[in-house]
């Protein structure tokens, strides 16, 4: 879905993509003889604590007050530049507040945003956070998560982040599986929200749909059908309400390709080398940078 309001980035992030007109669906990675260096990637699951380790940005974890007796800690990290930022909140997917999310917000900070990480489960007091604790447990723990709190706490996530004498008062979400529908459904909870890019989450229910005034992108991997039967019918409210959703639906990709890149025989790369390029493009357009 393309508005009036996103045809100028719509067109930024369809070159980047090399979409089409039908349906907003990638045929390729990029644009003949474009390239994007592995390096102004995040990186994969596999290599997120070396990235990490070799880092020259400044990383921090903070605890941040989301209520009168709640609080999330959170992973920050700060461009390197000499005027103030926009913030971007990452949302963790259902496996937590992993080393490979904290290296996709230090990606962010590379592309010149205050990226901060929320552990959404830091009130389940997992063994040494979830770092470390087990798959099963960070994946049992925010399965029991209730939606209006993590809502509550992105707002106050957001809040403490454009608070920072680093920043400016815009912010934007992304999030990834579990934090893709996490990052749709805070386009309908939050009206001060600049921007939402949505990696292969689930559309919030149409009937939410009529509170989004944040523009939408929206990433998915074209072997996802679970995520992808949710589309449509967004597709066809935000069309009818005027909103802007941006979609991309990557050939052979699956779910989870942006933290699998080497997976479905080189169709994640390819996804992955679209969609980065994509989210920096519409947060860049939407908040500054």
């Amino acid at each position: 879905m393309i508005t009036a309001q996103g045809l100028t980035i719509a067109a930024a992030v369809c070159l980047a993509s090399a979409c089409t007109n039908q349906g907003m669906v990638a045929d390729s990675p990029l644009p003949r003889g474009a390239a994007v260096a592995t390096n102004a990637l995040p990186a994969d699951v596999s290599t997120a604590m070396a990235r990490l380790n070799a880092s020259s940005r400044h990383g921090e974890w903070v605890m941040v007050r989301t209520g009168p007796a709640d609080s999330v800690k959170a992973w920050v990290v700060y461009p390197e530049r000499s005027t103030r930022a926009p913030v971007v909140i990452v949302v963790h997917e259902i496996y937590g507040l992993s080393p490979w999310i904290r290296s996709v917000a230090d990606q962010l900070a590379a592309d010149g945003f205050i990226a901060i990480a929320p552990d959404f489960v830091t009130a389940k007091y997992l063994p040494e956070g979830t770092d470390s604790a087990s798959t099963q447990a960070i994946v049992a723990a925010v399965r029991t998560l209730d939606p209006a709190q993590v809502q509550r706490q992105i707002a106050a996530v957001a809040q403490y982040g454009m608070s920072l004498p680093a920043a400016i008062l815009k912010y934007g979400i992304v999030g990834f599986c579990w934090g893709g529908a996490v990052s749709f459904a805070h386009a309908a909870d939050a009206p001060a929200l600049g921007a939402s890019v949505v990696y292969y989450g689930t559309s919030p229910r149409t009937e939410l749909l009529g509170n989004v005034r944040a523009p939408v992108l929206g990433l998915y991997g074209a072997n996802d059908a679970r995520v992808n039967a949710t589309i449509p019918a967004a597709d066809s409210a935000m069309r009818a309400m005027g909103k802007t959703f941006v979609q991309h639906i990557y050939p052979g990709a699956g779910h989870g390709f942006l933290r699998q890149q080497p997976g479905m025989e080189g169709a994640n790369m390819a996804a992955t080398r679209a969609a980065w390029p994509a989210t920096i493009a519409w947060f860049r357009n939407y908040l500054g940078a």
